[in-house]
């Protein structure tokens, strides 16, 4: 049942976002897309409409993108299981070639056409474009100090080369990012969207990274959300195992960036309707906030 509001609150509700696109008109935003927002018909629209607008008011909002379900769907369609360690999708060759169907192409692809069917001009890539993401093969740490764990075409950041999303945004264009590296030999990797994500914000001196999850944000082991989180924190919080699996990576990208100059990290939930401009253009925001200090 929807809500009946008055033309006086609407122009409230307008007003006060006001102070929000002055403090962040020409900024770089980084927004890592993924989970239910990018599977449920409504969310994703309203997730398009958000890009738009925060384009159209003078921000300059970069998106990256993940795909897991839509992964996962296509490997069980060719009757393969998928397997994580540490948060991390192992990528055989088969899987990689999996991972650049759907991050490279469906998923790229739809992302783009719903921005621009809400009135924006998104220009999908991915980091083999140009060799922008230059990666190279990650090994987790295993159970010895001295063990390393081969995950197959997964990959670390070497370094991104921001000159190509600049020069899109410098254009009004809004860049839809794959998170597909490649190495030196022209050899592609799969690489986590958060950490490309954070990597990115730091890169263009974003003012802010957001990352969209299925979870209201950080929560305690008491399942309350923890809405401001600062480094020393969250070293307490990986330290007794609050923060664990597929959060890891999340919340390590989200630090890393925080303490190489983004102003201000925010882990938000997906889930809501516009979460985005909940979080860009009111006083409440949702979700959790991350800084150095």
């Amino acid at each position: 049942m929807s809500i009946a509001i008055t033309p006086q609150e609407k122009a409230n509700i307008l007003s006060e976002a006001l102070p929000y696109i002055q403090r962040f008109f020409d900024k770089t935003i980084v927004i890592k897309y993924g989970g239910n927002a990018m599977i449920d018909e409504e969310l994703k629209e309203g997730f398009a409409q958000d890009v738009v607008l925060l384009k159209l008011v003078g921000m300059n909002p970069v998106v990256v993108h993940g795909g897991g379900p839509q992964i996962n769907d296509l490997l069980d369609r060719i009757g393969k299981k998928g397997e994580f360690i540490q948060g991390m999708r192992v990528t055989d060759a088969e899987t990689m070639d999996v991972v650049e169907m759907v991050l490279g192409g469906h998923v790229n692809k739809e992302i783009v056409s719903m921005i621009n069917k809400h009135g924006g001009k998104a220009v999908g890539l991915t980091g083999q474009d140009g060799h922008f993401i230059r990666a190279r093969k990650m090994f987790l740490k295993g159970a010895n100090a001295d063990e390393l764990v081969d995950i197959g075409q997964v990959g670390e950041i070497e370094k991104i080369d921001p000159s190509i999303v600049a020069h899109l945004d410098a254009a009004d264009f809004i860049p839809v990012i794959a998170p597909i590296g490649v190495d030196a030999s022209g050899e592609s990797y799969n690489i986590n969207a958060d950490l490309v994500a954070g990597k990115l914000a730091e890169v263009l001196h974003a003012e802010k990274l957001i990352l969209m999850t299925n979870t209201p944000g950080v929560l305690d082991k008491d399942m309350n959300l923890l809405t401001k989180l600062t480094a020393r924190r969250i070293d307490e919080l990986f330290a007794d195992g609050t923060i664990s699996g597929g959060m890891l990576p999340k919340i390590s990208s989200a630090l890393d960036a925080a303490k190489s100059g983004v102003n201000s990290v925010h882990i938000i939930d997906g889930r809501v309707k516009h979460a985005l401009l909940l979080e860009v253009l009111t006083e409440q925001g949702v979700g959790t906030m991350i800084r150095a200090k």
